[in-house]
């Protein structure tokens, strides 16, 4: 008899199941409802019909408004903080960096039912303000997403560039704006697709913090499945998807210049 002989391949296998089970399918049962009546005939009704409602088309302008400045606002915060983080003058850089990953254990719902609970208490209400509550809840939420990326690609710059910029004459803000900031260019990317696209699906943080009162892609997509509205419900998630291959898209160039310069390093 011959005996099965092991190799690294088999090593795949839980990851290939993983994906199957958990990737391939349920998005193929999402691109059958979405095309799809409630006969099972194939149809873009769907589609036609979320594109011709107006309130569909306010919800994803809304969505990609708020994306945009939760993604300012956590990259102007995240980015002095993950420098300072980096910086290699700094004593235990990665104990004060696990103080920013510590809240993210909690769990996200209690983070955000708390953070909630603080506004209310300070005089913001997301009955009131649903837009500012709401901010705040995801900035809370989604900045040590971009600290964690900022500070991994920071811990990896070239000081030998910056110190040269200096002896050179180079003003702080010219090194910044012509060394520094190039080099963290990858990093910015990555942190900037980890907080977009979840904050245009996220429906649990509008809920809570706005009280019902402001609608993202994420909640279109809640309301329809909870409605029974299956159809309608997967056109929604597929539209969220194209726009998150638009981006993974446009972005793929400066990962490509990230593998580069890291190889060079």
């Amino acid at each position: 008899m011959s005996r099965i002989k092991f190799t690294r391949k088999w090593l795949a296998f839980p990851y290939a199941v993983f994906m199957i089970l958990f990737v391939i399918i349920p998005l193929v049962l999402i691109l059958t409802y979405a095309f799809t009546d409630a006969e099972g005939n194939f149809t873009f009704n769907n589609l036609l019909t979320f594109f011709g409602n107006g309130s569909s088309i306010n919800t994803i302008l809304v969505s990609f408004i708020i994306g945009v400045a939760n993604t300012a606002i956590c990259l102007l915060i995240g980015y002095p903080v993950a420098y300072f983080l980096a910086h290699r003058d700094l004593k235990m850089p990665a104990v004060m960096m696990l103080l920013f990953i510590m809240p993210m254990w909690i769990n996200f719902v209690l983070r955000t039912a708390a953070s909630r609970d603080l506004l209310f208490w300070i005089g913001i209400n997301g009955g009131e303000y649903p837009y500012l509550a709401t901010m705040i809840g995801m900035v809370y939420n989604y900045l040590p997403f971009v600290i964690l990326p900022l500070y991994t690609t920071m811990t990896k710059l070239d000081y030998s560039q910056i110190e040269a910029a200096s002896d050179l004459g180079a003003r702080p803000r010219q090194t910044f704006t012509k060394v520094i900031l190039p080099m963290t260019a990858p990093g910015i990317v990555s942190a900037a697709t980890m907080v977009f696209m979840p904050t245009m699906s996220s429906f649990v943080i509008s809920d809570v913090m706005g009280e019902r009162k402001l609608s993202l892609i994420g909640n279109s997509i809640q309301l329809y499945f909870d409605q029974g509205l299956w159809h309608m419900g997967s056109i929604v998630a597929v539209v969220m998807l194209l726009l998150i291959a638009v981006g993974m898209f446009a972005t793929k160039n400066v990962q490509k210049e990230d593998d580069v310069r890291g190889t060079m390093l």
